[in-house]
């Protein structure tokens, strides 16, 4: 009987060649190539999951984006393609039509409308680079070194704007109107004897209560962008004999460049919105008509004159104008930046 460790050795050359998963540190009796997980299917698994995640965050946002923007914007531009007709005298029972753009024409063509544009045009030019002036000086005052108290005066800059617009007017009214205001007074014993509800001073008056209520939190944006300036830009400039002022105008300005732009976008914005102050103003002046600015026309179209598909477009080409001034805006900002 032949025994197994009688067996003659099996050269190495006539082993098999490694091959595949086959190693030279793998058992001669283990089974051949193992089965790895497919890495593929996985993968989708894990991108199914985190876009379902993505869906599930952004979902009350969507919501919302959806009910006060998308939809009403929708709205408005449908009941602008409309009008409202009525047969016989007008005593009729009223019908709704398709009126095209004929609305849109009407607007366009209506001096009341294009002189509020007007106005409202020459009141953002004169008051939008004071407002942003006054808010980058604050600004630099606040962020320099020689600067006392800095948190009470950030607080009562910024106070303005935590007074509602609406109270803030009224506030000013007080001030401006002739009989009980002290500034009349005090303009009388200087010799100057200031209407601020006439005719030729309305747009300035209401220009300072924009500028009394906003110049704060324009000015707590710009700070906030100089705090994130490195202060060994500062110390360089100062090692190089730069001065205080050498150092905010060359230094601080351009770093900050950004934080105006935005700044410059929301001041145009609320200068076509012009509403809330000549509103409050209108009953103690007759400088002030109704449709005074294009939001006070189309608030009057709607609400005075029941002709909503008017006030509709009125809002549309408002919102048209506003969105061209801005992007023009912005691309003056990114071309001089560049």
């Amino acid at each position: 009987m032949t025994r197994e460790s009688d067996s003659p050795p099996v050269p190495v050359a006539n082993l098999p060649a490694p091959s595949g998963d086959h190693g030279p540190n793998r058992l001669v009796g283990a089974p051949g190539r193992e089965r790895r997980p497919s890495r593929g299917r996985s993968g989708s698994r894990l991108a199914a999951r985190r876009n379902r995640s993505a869906a599930v965050l952004l979902a009350p946002f969507g919501v919302l984006f959806l009910a006060v923007f998308v939809i009403p914007i929708g709205y408005a531009v449908h009941q602008s393609l409309f009008r409202v007709e009525r047969s016989g005298l007008g005593f009729g029972a009223p019908r709704t039509v398709f009126a095209g753009l004929d609305n849109y024409t009407r607007v366009l063509t209506d001096s009341t409308f294009l002189k509020g544009v007007g106005r409202v045009l020459v009141f953002g030019l004169v008051q939008v680079p004071v407002m942003l002036g006054l808010a980058l000086l604050l600004a630099l005052l606040l962020d320099s070194r020689v600067a006392w108290f800095k948190r009470f005066f950030r607080v009562a800059y910024f106070l303005p704007f935590a007074i509602p617009g609406v109270i803030a007017a009224v506030l000013w009214a007080f001030l401006y109107m002739p009989g009980i205001s002290p500034l009349n007074d005090v303009g009388r014993s200087i010799g100057a004897d200031v209407d601020f509800l006439s005719h030729d001073v309305i747009l300035f008056s209401i220009g300072n209560i924009v500028t009394w209520s906003w110049t704060g939190y324009n000015m707590l944006i710009i700070y906030t962008s100089l705090q994130s300036v490195p202060k060994e830009l500062y110390e360089a400039a100062e090692l190089d004999g730069c001065s205080g002022f050498r150092i905010a105008w060359h230094i601080k300005v351009p770093l900050v460049r950004p934080a105006l732009t935005l700044t410059g976008v929301f001041s145009i914005i609320g200068t076509l919105q012009l509403f809330g102050e000549p509103m409050v103003l209108r009953p103690m002046t007759a400088a002030i008509s109704s449709n005074y600015t294009p939001v006070m026309l189309s608030y009057q179209a709607a609400f005075g004159l029941n002709d909503y598909n008017f006030a509709a477009a009125v809002a549309v080409v408002l919102a048209l104008a506003t969105f061209a001034l801005s992007y023009g805006f912005l691309r003056l900002s990114t071309r001089g930046s560049r």
